[in-house]
């Protein structure tokens, strides 16, 4: 009998550690499929999404790939933009993503590093999760020392996803993502706990 890799979620609001924590787990071996990072590549000069956004909305494409800001207007002026989107952006992640999967069939455990793991339903297609978590007043002075978005973007954002503590209440693991160390302990202490059941 083949055996599938382990399916390990990981997620977390904006700003709490969730890139950083994702590498330790790459840093220890474990394949990594990042969802934010598919759609990057979906959205550049050849990728998957870019003819089907152009259809969606031309004004998007420009030299060949999607810029993020015209179509960031365009969702927010037209009102069933977002579903549309989703409808072509879905069936590509998920296309990429059983790709990987396959690509990585031999890995005892995978990481599927999806930030609305739980908003988009995928916490359903994984064995365990893992949330990211920080204290708000380290969350909110990450995010906005970036120096990338204002507070109104940011709070827009966070109204967009579920809230912090439910997430955690929902998780199999969490990692606190304060002090390097502790998160490196925690993402230790997650890989030794799974494996002891593989």
């Amino acid at each position: 009998m083949t055996r599938t890799p382990f399916k390990l979620g990981l997620t977390g609001s904006i700003g709490m550690g969730k890139s950083t924590t994702a590498t330790m787990f790459r840093d220890a071996g474990v394949p990594v499929w990042d969802a934010d990072a598919a759609v990057h590549a979906m959205y550049d000069v050849g990728g998957a999404a870019v003819s089907e956004i152009a259809r969606l909305c031309p004004d998007a494409v420009v030299e060949g790939r999607v810029d993020r800001d015209v179509l960031r207007a365009w969702v927010g002026k037209t009102p069933d933009a977002i579903d549309r989107l989703n409808a072509v952006i879905h069936p590509l992640v998920r296309r990429n993503r059983v790709d990987f999967l396959s690509e990585n069939a031999d890995a005892p455990i995978v990481l599927l590093d999806i930030p609305l793991l739980f908003e988009t339903g995928g916490d359903q297609e994984v064995d365990a999760i893992v949330v990211v978590t920080a204290p708000p007043e380290v969350q909110s002075a990450r995010v906005l020392d970036r120096g990338t978005m204002s507070v109104e973007q940011f709070e827009t954002i966070l109204n967009r996803q579920m809230p912090d503590a439910d997430k955690r209440a929902r998780a199999d693991y969490i990692v606190e993502t304060t002090t390097l160390d502790a998160a490196r302990a925690a993402v230790h202490h997650v890989l030794t706990e799974i494996r002891k059941t593989l």
